[in-house]
């Protein structure tokens, strides 16, 4: 079940990051400026916003089993379809076409850990899937220009049609693999939805870590998306930069199978507040442009924030009275739904403060900042919860 679910979220991540590397290939290919092609990268964040909702409203109703795969399936002919695109139009829609299946791929993951997994194993199996979207990202980046494409002899087409084929791939294994509950239970199908979704943000606690999903994601894509170029503002050359970029990703995954299992009971509260206070160090000292060992150092801090953050507070989410795993597909839509505001508004918002500034020290207090506040945030969110059990 858990290698089912790790291959469909790799896949989420391979196809996220395909088009990256190929954007010299295809703007001269299709015509396309670099705007053009910034709108194309964007277009299933905006539709992810919108759709993570129903999407969380359809697994638990439907189920993991078939949602997970439905998901798995989307992505896959989203790549199928950006293989086939002639203009503009033709890969705008395909690349939105992400943004039906990402949400059922990242609400259903922790929606199936929660039905199958009870305690630490819970945290490490979230730790587990985790790493696959990571995983996914680097393989289309390292594997793109210096190995499959020149094997295909430069053809992006056949290269992203074959990354759609692991999309469907996945969603194959993995109505293999699945058992257990085909479908939610009969107290939450028999609910109507609007019902359903009132009580669910009538929680306090639910409400708390919403707000708390947006700094994260502002965090961890505002940070992930900039730090190549905030690292050759230190002076590394770009490759340098690109492989020390690296350094976060893999201490991320290092993180995320060691921290979220020791995200038990009320010792959660004392993780994520460790995570959170890890984002504000990484943030304060690369605002002071270290070099040498400082910067290594800063690097594997910021990793250690970044690979568990979202983990234990999606953990924390499912775990949250009143929600459980009947309610855990809805309650990870409107998580990923909020949570992507900040996974668009971080990266803009930096962009804009460096146009601004001519330099990323504001952007990184910023950060610091949207890291203090998470750390403040979870005093409150500690005391609902206790309050409750």
């Amino acid at each position: 079940m858990l290698a089912g679910v790790w291959f469909c979220y790799m896949a989420f991540g391979l196809s996220m990051a395909s088009l990256a590397p190929l954007v010299r290939e295809i703007e001269p290919d299709l015509g396309f400026s670099h705007s053009a092609m910034g709108t194309v990268m964007g277009a299933w964040q905006f539709v992810y916003i919108f759709a993570a909702i129903p999407c969380g409203i359809l697994l638990d109703r439907m189920g993991t089993r078939w949602g997970l795969a439905i998901g798995a399936f989307i992505i896959g002919l989203s790549g199928i379809f950006r293989g086939f695109a002639e203009e503009y139009v033709h890969l705008l829609a395909a690349v939105a076409l992400f943004g039906i299946g990402g949400p059922l791929i990242s609400a259903g993951a922790p929606k199936v850990v929660s039905e199958h997994f009870e305690g630490p194993t819970r945290g490490l199996a979230m730790g587990i899937y985790i790493s696959g979207p990571g995983i996914g990202a680097i393989a289309a980046l390292l594997l793109t220009q210096p190995l499959v494409l020149p094997i295909l002899d430069g053809d992006w087409r056949l290269l992203l049609q074959i990354w759609g084929g692991v999309g469907l791939a996945a969603g194959l294994f993995w109505l293999l693999v699945a058992r257990g509950r085909p479908h939610a239970s009969d107290a939450v199908q028999a609910k109507p939805t609007l019902a359903n979704l009132v009580e669910i943000l009538r929680i306090p606690a639910v409400r708390l870590i919403l707000l708390m999903s947006v700094g994260v994601f502002a965090i961890n894509h505002g940070l992930g998306n900039w730090l190549v170029e905030i690292l050759q503002s230190f002076g590394a050359s770009p490759s340098s930069a690109s492989v020390l970029a690296t350094i976060p990703v893999g201490v991320g995954i290092i993180s995320a199978l060691t921290l979220p299992r020791l995200a038990v009971g009320s010792r959660r509260f004392s993780v994520l507040i460790l995570l959170f206070s890890c984002s504000v160090v990484a943030s304060l000292a690369l605002l002071t442009q270290p070099a040498g060992i400082w910067l290594y150092l800063a690097l594997v801090v910021e990793g250690i924030a970044a690979g568990s953050m979202m983990t234990v507070l999606v953990l924390t989410l499912v775990e949250v009275p009143g929600v459980g795993e009947e309610r855990a597909g809805t309650a990870g839509g409107f998580f990923f739904s909020a949570a992507e505001i900040g996974g668009v508004g971080g990266p803009v918002l930096l962009g804009v403060l460096f146009h601004t500034h001519g330099h990323f020290s504001s952007s990184l207090l910023v950060l610091a900042l949207l890291g203090a506040l998470l750390v403040v945030s979870v005093f409150p969110l500690r005391c609902q919860l206790l309050r409750k059990a």
